[in-house]
């Protein structure tokens, strides 16, 4: 097999493996080309394991990029979310592991961790490597890579307990609910549906309108989301998926919005409301 027919062999999941580590599809295809170009300098005969020699390039680009881009993401406007995707741009995810760090309330508190933790945590979890290949791929002691995968998975566990998340057809029939109580302004309904300690978050990146602060708690959310329908006419609500999960697309008040939720014990509790339209090239074609 020719060098490049074996680089886009892997393609699909170094993309995933770069998207995981970096909330952006954009920064993904760039580290993954670039990886591309790094390869085709390399003399393929001479690797032994081009997957893991691909895995290796790959996390360290992403790596670095995840470093610079920290500081971008902190002077964003309002609140920055991963870009949403279609599930099926890495191939099949055919493991609990692999659908969950691919699920958009995942990569939000994924947000939480520092590139280090994220990594080694991405390379455990997504894709089973072992802590020595591991300690290698990031340049700490196994030991040390043992201590942050611990570190990350806490955090993302008090953030989430996946224990209660629901199936996905659970998760679609609570999504409908939600969509026809707030078209009919059932705030009732709405209520029944939030958790206490809701948080809607709504990423317009300063080019369209948008929340600049997450919307904290059930009434607050309900009276967002009641403002909304009143004052801007929804002229699209459909359910989707994005990210290998239920998801709603709609246009309102003339803009478009991919919505993801978490939501755990039957109810919501967070709403990831992406407008920035940079972001919503990567979905799928029916959203649009």
């Amino acid at each position: 097999m020719a060098d490049a027919e074996r680089f886009e062999a892997l393609r699909p999941l170094l993309l995933g493996l770069a998207y995981r580590l970096l909330g952006s599809m954009w920064d993904a295809e760039d580290v993954v080309q670039d990886a591309y170009l790094r390869w085709m300098r390399t003399d393929g005969s001479q690797v032994r394991e081009p997957r893991a020699f691909l895995v290796t390039v790959v996390s360290r680009l992403a790596l670095d990029q995840l470093r610079s881009a920290r500081a971008t993401r902190e002077a964003y406007t309002g609140p920055w979310l991963p870009e949403p995707v279609a599930a099926d741009t890495f191939g099949p995810a055919d493991s609990a592991e692999l659908r969950d760090t691919l699920s958009y309330a995942t990569l939000h508190l994924m947000e939480l961790l520092t590139p280090p933790e994220r990594a080694v945590f991405v390379l455990r979890e997504a894709f089973d490597l072992p802590y020595d290949e591991i300690a290698r791929i990031v340049g700490s002691p196994a030991g040390t890579c043992r201590q942050l995968h611990h570190r990350a998975a806490h955090r993302l566990a008090e953030g989430r307990d996946t224990r209660f998340a629901p199936s996905p057809a659970e998760h679609r029939e609570l999504l409908a609910r939600f969509l026809d109580a707030a078209r009919g302004g059932d705030l009732a309904s709405l209520t029944d549906l939030l958790s206490e300690d809701v948080v809607a978050y709504n990423d317009g990146g300063g080019k369209v309108r948008a929340a600049l602060h997450p919307v904290i708690g059930r009434d607050n959310v309900l009276a967002f989301v009641a403002g909304l329908m009143s004052r801007y006419p929804l002229t699209r609500a459909d359910l989707t998926e994005a990210n290998g999960e239920p998801a709603i697309w709609t246009v309102i008040g003339g803009q478009r919005q991919l919505v993801a939720f978490d939501v755990r014990a039957g109810r919501i509790h967070a709403i990831y409301g992406v407008l920035n339209p940079d972001k919503l090239s990567h979905v799928a074609v029916g959203c649009r």
